[in-house]
């Protein structure tokens, strides 16, 4: 570890969900568990920060006795653990609907995120008639991938990114988990050099660049490994686990394999 690393007191630990907290059989490991229980015990804060909706995430967070705030739809919602919403941010009903087009035009597999269901493969009559959250892309084809991307950079007016390397995740321009943690930060009258971060995949990188420790799981996207402080183990070896011990509570553990 590194003198800098050495010094950062952590008070907040934000952790992905898929890929990074879950192993491949979307579980949370017992040693993960372990871990985030000492965290606790020491006092700190820890905030599940996920692309994935409340609906879909709650139980994993009851499941670790969290007691804090929920980052979910990549920073479009800002929960309490009373259920309490605090924060949302919306795209344009119009954004979802040309998005739902561009879908049907590249023969995409899509998802939509409204604030009262996910849609898969399909989509409501009148699109109009709801709020949204997000809308995501599904492509194996590398090509067609790269057509869709650029008509979204075209637009300029969202913010992109992924949660697996065939995926395409789309917020409202400016919307992402960094900052859905920074008002968390405020809420604790902490700061984000007192975060640390971890994640695996594009929609991760906002955190990860901007907490005090920016974490890579050992199966992140090689940009997120590039753009983070540090690299733990995979996702299948209990890499929040070592995370935690190692840069959060500073604990002696076995150096990360090689």
């Amino acid at each position: 570890m590194t003198k800098k690393l050495e010094e950062k007191e952590i008070k907040l630990i934000a952790l992905d969900m898929d890929g990074t907290l879950l192993n491949e059989k979307g579980e949370i490991p017992e040693e993960n568990k372990k871990a985030i229980k000492e965290a606790h015990d020491q006092g700190m804060h820890v905030v599940l920060s996920t692309g994935r909706s409340i609906a879909t995430c709650r139980d994993h967070a009851k499941s670790l006795l969290l007691k804090t705030f929920l980052v979910t739809v990549n920073g479009s919602e800002i929960w309490d653990m009373n259920g309490n919403l605090i924060e949302r941010n919306l795209v344009e009903a119009t954004h979802i609907q040309w998005m739902w087009e561009l879908a049907q035009q590249h023969k995409a597999n899509m998802w939509a995120a409204s604030c009262d269901q996910v849609w898969i493969d399909k989509m409501p009559e009148d699109v109009s008639k709801s709020e949204w959250l997000k809308f995501g892309f599904h492509i194996e084809d590398d090509q067609v991938r790269e057509q869709v991307l650029n008509s979204l950079n075209e637009k300029n007016c969202f913010e992109i990114s992924n949660s697996s390397p065939v995926n395409i995740e789309v917020n409202a321009l400016g919307i992402n988990k960094a900052k859905g943690l920074k008002k968390v930060c405020e809420l604790l009258h902490i700061t984000m050099d007192q975060v640390l971060a971890a994640g695996d995949s594009l929609n991760d990188i906002s955190m990860i660049k901007e907490a005090g420790i920016g974490v890579a799981m050992g199966n992140a996207q090689d940009i997120v490994k590039q753009t983070a402080d540090v690299v733990t183990l995979t996702n299948n070896e209990n890499g929040v686990a070592y995370a935690i011990r190692k840069w959060a509570l500073k604990k002696e553990v076995a150096e990360v394999k090689k």
